[in-house]
């Protein structure tokens, strides 16, 4: 298959690292120093698909198998960071100090929500959740060493974007609570649901990345950078769709290469050589589990040896390509 070049800079080499971007060091020293992290992950069916928060948890414990790599999710689909605000997410951020009365006030206001408007199934399903938490709320604190603020066609908007304005928002919760803030920045506008036979125009990621650079460099964030990850993808492997035919969410591909792009980021190491090689589509219709994908095939996908190691190099590569864009950036 012929691989197209990138009209953008050059991939540095592997063995470079750009440290000054995300405090590269600081997620290994934590880890070594832990031994175990606790993270959450907030956003909607884009981290909830395919398990996205559990295949991260098995690489992480794959690459340093001394480490509990703890996972918690925090998921309304089709939402975003600004419904997440509303819904009192927020809550589960500052989980550690919490009070009964806080949390309290926050399902009076949910019920409120879902008593002025009963069709509000979001509110219904914060409320449900929140009653739950209100019930275990002494056994549930804990304290997040990362917080996983995933974006959804809200940043796309450049710095005026809803993700911009609300980011900044969770991230002074995480950080006063002592966790590091992890930026999710997907993509679905650019996945290609065939296979490519044009190499894809790079402007549009690349003014995204930069603004994502700015809002990360702006509060002190890492970036998981799915859109510059996918266009690295669909550049070398261009024969590889990266969302479903029926379905715009996306596929097993996508789904397995952002979980390589979140062990790079969070590690800031390469997933290279990782032996996980297998997602599995959680999908359910109506309520009941579904036996295929959105496009008629199995479920789960177990990743060739070839592709597995390509994957996990066009992570590596991509999250250094979005390194290097974010420094010179930077620099101006």
């Amino acid at each position: 298959m012929r691989h197209f070049l990138l009209g953008m800079a050059t991939v540095v080499a592997a063995a470079i690292l750009v440290p000054s971007v995300s405090a590269a060091a600081e997620p290994l020293r934590q880890a070594a120093a832990h031994k175990q992290l606790n993270v959450l992950f907030i956003g909607n069916s884009f981290t909830g698909c395919h398990n996205l928060a559990q295949v991260v948890k098995a690489m992480a414990e794959a690459g340093d198998p001394t480490l509990r790599f703890n996972v918690t999710t925090v998921l309304y689909g089709g939402r975003r960071l600004v419904d997440h605000w509303r819904l009192g997410t927020p809550n589960f951020v500052r989980i550690s100090e919490l009070t009964a009365a806080e949390e309290q006030a926050t399902v009076d206001a949910l019920a409120e929500m879902v008593a002025k408007d009963p069709k509000d199934k979001y509110a219904r399903a914060a409320l449900a959740r929140h009653l739950e938490l209100s019930k275990s709320l002494e056994s549930s604190r804990k304290k997040w060493d990362i917080v996983v603020l995933q974006s959804y066609r809200d940043d796309l908007e450049g710095d005026k974007s809803l993700y911009a304005e609300y980011a900044p928002k969770f991230a002074e919760l995480i950080k006063a609570q002592g966790g590091r803030v992890l930026l999710y920045e997907t993509t679905p506008t650019t996945q290609n649901s065939k296979p490519l036979t044009a190499p894809p125009n790079p402007a549009p990621v690349t003014g995204k990345a930069k603004t994502i650079a700015a809002l990360a460099d702006r509060i002190g964030a890492t970036v998981v950078p799915m859109s510059l990850v996918a266009l690295r993808c669909q550049t070398v492997r261009p024969e590889l769709p990266l969302r479903y035919v029926s379905d715009s969410h996306l596929n097993q591909t996508m789904g397995y290469l952002t979980a390589c792009t979140f062990y790079a980021a969070v590690f800031n190491r390469s997933p290279e050589g990782l032996p996980i090689d297998t997602v599995d589509d959680n999908r359910d219709k109506n309520g009941k589990p579904s036996a295929k994908d959105p496009d008629g095939g199995p479920l789960k996908r177990t990743f060739s040896a070839r592709d597995r190691a390509d994957l996990q190099r066009i992570a590596w590569e991509g999250l250094q390509q979005f390194q290097q864009l974010a420094t010179s950036a930077s620099q101006r």
